[in-house]
């Protein structure tokens, strides 16, 4: 008697949607702290959406969809690996992969870039004595410091960005001090910490796995989207993205991490009810008359202790200050793991599950540094 197997079906287009919000820890644990400060809140439900910046939130929606396109066309991880074949010394392909990781931070975001080169750098995992660990930790402050730079290099960015009114060009000026000195200390580091050692990479490559089209499509429409944030019209933008992506490329609304939108949604409620209670009244009633310095410090802690995200939507509704704020929350992304969400994704990627202790003894160093650069260019 012979026995089939069924064949294992691939989960449909609402499961594949679905998932991630099962998934998601954080946004549970989200969740459920919004529910218990609500009962200590006085405010009606209805109130809670006008607590939530959604200019912020359609604008990160679309930057999702759109980098998600990108990273779907395969052209960027086919380019990784022709590029990495042809380097020849650790210490080369160590400074190439920190500078990608940097440079494609910058336009499609800290964690899409870590989706990107974290896999290509484990791939490499079969090269005898290549510290693959200590690769990915450098990739994490890597997508630190270049996603700093750009509005729309890393979540509270895009908030800043939002609430400045700066342009984009404006913007990126004003970060820029900070992330060319944050990047060449990066480099020096690395060029320190890898040594100048022959290795020959043979990482496997099909040309035709890539889809020029589709990133052709998605390099319009990311120009096109960036200009209709810069109008002040980030719904239309991204009406605009997802119409095509039904259109064209329905698997990409099916691959993006959606929960990430409700885990943002609900950062913005549970620190408006945070800040409703007596205990911190006080408190949040003083950011407003904070010095620089204060304020400076509250920002760089702050995301020690909530992570950068969270104190940033905390602070822009206290001060205009935002370059303070700006310099303050990207610095505070060194440090402890929990300072920016990109370290927490990039060590969970990793293949060596004991790499966390290695990462703080490189992101403390670069917190301290991060912080004394910030402080020095703002005053």
């Amino acid at each position: 008697m012979h026995t089939t197997t069924e064949p294992a079906t691939a989960p449909s287009f609402i499961q594949q949607i679905g998932l991630p919000f099962l998934r998601d820890r954080l946004m549970h644990l989200l969740l459920a702290i919004a529910i218990i400060l609500s009962i200590f809140s006085a405010q009606p439900l209805a109130e809670y959406r006008n607590w939530v910046d959604w200019n912020t939130i359609a604008t990160l929606a679309g930057m999702l969809l759109l980098t998600k396109g990108i990273e779907v066309s395969g052209y960027l991880e086919h380019l990784g690996r022709t590029i990495i074949n042809r380097l020849q010394q650790e210490r080369v392909l160590a400074i190439f992969l920190v500078s990608a990781s940097a440079l494609l931070s910058t336009v499609l975001t800290n964690d899409i870039a870590l989706f990107i080169m974290v896999p290509l750098t484990v791939g490499l995992g079969g090269i005898s004595g290549l510290p693959i660990g200590r690769l990915v930790i450098f990739e994490a402050l890597a997508v630190n410091a270049g996603s700093l730079l750009t509005p729309i290099g890393n979540p509270q960015n895009i908030l800043l960005w939002q609430r400045s009114h700066l342009s984009f060009a404006g913007f990126t000026w004003q970060m820029a001090p900070l992330a060319l000195t944050i990047f060449l200390l990066l480099l020096l580091a690395t060029w320190f910490c890898f040594p100048r050692q022959t290795i020959h990479t043979e990482l496997e490559d099909n040309p035709a796995s890539y889809r020029v089209g589709l990133l052709r499509t998605c390099g319009l429409l990311y120009l096109a989207f960036v200009a209709s944030v810069e109008l002040g019209h980030p719904g239309w933008g991204l009406l605009g993205v997802a119409a095509a992506a039904l259109l064209f490329c329905r698997e990409i609304i099916a691959k993006v991490d959606w929960s990430l939108i409700l885990v943002f949604i609900l950062m913005f409620i549970d620190i408006r009810l945070l800040t409703q209670l007596h205990v911190i009244q006080d408190w949040v009633a003083a950011i407003p008359h904070f010095s620089q310095l204060e304020l400076f410090l509250t920002a760089l802690l702050g995301s020690q202790v909530i992570s950068n995200v969270p104190a940033t939507i905390l602070l822009v509704n206290y001060s205009d200050a935002y370059k303070v704020i700006a310099y303050g929350v990207n610095a505070g992304g060194f440090g402890l793991a929990i300072g920016s969400l990109a370290n927490i994704i990039a060590l969970r990627m990793a293949p060596e599950r004991h790499l966390w202790l290695r990462f703080h003894l490189y992101s403390f160093p670069f917190l301290a540094l991060s912080a004394l650069i910030a402080w020095g260019l703002l005053t």
